[in-house]
């Protein structure tokens, strides 16, 4: 597929059905080309997001256990083959995808096949047992009944990786997934505690949990992605998601844990000209918390550069940040010597 080959109709009457909600109606692929199409653009979009997600797991040298790797509502199968370029071929014993379309079944294995001649790749049989459960835009689809069937399939899996755009009412939803699962999984991102969400807590109901991923280089100026994003009325600044990584308790840990008092940004740091302000969460809940600039100089300025998860050990006074640590890459390779990060008095 090229820019040039691009069904532009196709693309629209698909763009029209995911935002009228049409799309939940069933099956809405007519053709390879619709899933072509759809797959070098939006699909490429959605790829950013789990390499952001992915990044992360990565670093924190998480494994998914041995078995099937599940892409199940595989649409073009994005998702699936972002995990097998993860971490290879070898790390599961196949590949399968599940999809009310069959021109998407089709599409999802060839195009994993293609990038990867060896894998073994199938449509999914309901009684497999699953290594790794991958799920990508799904909540906004499902029916009742598929939400329970999804429910089996979750119970099915040893671990799962859930993405899901980052707009208020799906976040929500995916919180609601993460409660019922909570006690009989271990959450591994975002969160960086297993406690209630604090989103849940009296006053926050405005509050959403979502995350943003960069880009790639050079999209910005590339004329192609930019008519795209024109047409179809994207900012390609902006990659919003929700995401719930978990596996189930009985699977052995393969990352080391999070330090207990470990927070996370939720969204964009908000700065202003003298403060920084960000939503945090931890053990304790979700709070609003001030960087001063004056005193937290450095880390007013990381929070507006950094591409890195916003993970934090805080030293604050009340509500107002007086230093942190950033857990990056220090903490994520595991090193001993993770340097401290304050600003100076």
């Amino acid at each position: 597929m090229t820019w040039d080959e691009i069904d532009w109709a196709a693309l629209d009457r698909l763009r029209e059905g995911f935002l009228s909600g049409s799309a939940a109606n069933g099956p809405y692929w007519r053709s390879r080309s619709d899933l072509a199409s759809y797959d070098f653009t939006y699909g490429e979009r959605i790829g950013w997001k789990w390499d952001a997600v992915l990044r992360e797991l990565r670093l924190r040298r998480w494994m998914p256990p041995p078995g099937l790797l599940v892409d199940w509502g595989c649409g073009s199968g994005i998702a699936g083959r972002r995990a097998l370029s993860t971490w290879g071929v070898d790390a599961f014993t196949g590949l399968r995808v599940w999809d009310h379309s069959p021109h998407a079944c089709e599409f999802a294995t060839q195009a994993a096949r293609e990038a990867h001649p060896e894998l073994k790749a199938a449509v999914y049989a309901d009684d497999e047992p699953i290594g790794l459960l991958v799920l990508s835009h799904v909540l906004n689809e499902l029916s009742p009944a598929a939400k329970v069937a999804l429910g089996s399939v979750i119970e099915r899996a040893a671990a799962v990786i859930w993405i899901e755009p980052g707009t208020s009412v799906v976040s929500r939803d995916l919180i609601g997934w993460r409660e019922s699962l909570r006690l009989t999984h271990r959450i591994i991102a975002p969160c960086t505690h297993a406690a209630q969400c604090g989103l849940l807590a009296a006053g926050r109901e405005r509050d959403w949990c979502h995350h943003f991923a960069p880009a790639p280089p050079g999209v910005y100026a590339d004329s192609h992605w930019v008519r795209f994003g024109q047409r179809a009325g994207i900012d390609l600044r902006s990659l919003p998601y929700a995401h719930l990584v978990l596996a189930k308790n009985r699977t052995p840990l393969t990352s080391p844990e999070l330090p207990t008092d470990a927070a996370r940004i939720i969204g964009r740091p908000e700065h202003f000209k003298p403060y920084a302000r960000v939503l945090s969460c931890d053990a304790s809940g979700v709070n609003e918390l001030t960087i001063p600039r004056r005193t937290c100089g450095a880390l007013y300025k990381q929070l507006d550069r950094t591409k890195a998860p916003l993970i934090y050990q805080w030293q604050r006074s009340g509500l107002s940040v007086e230093g942190a640590t950033a857990l990056g890459e220090e903490f994520l390779h595991g090193r001993d010597d993770r340097a401290e990060r304050r600003s100076p008095d």
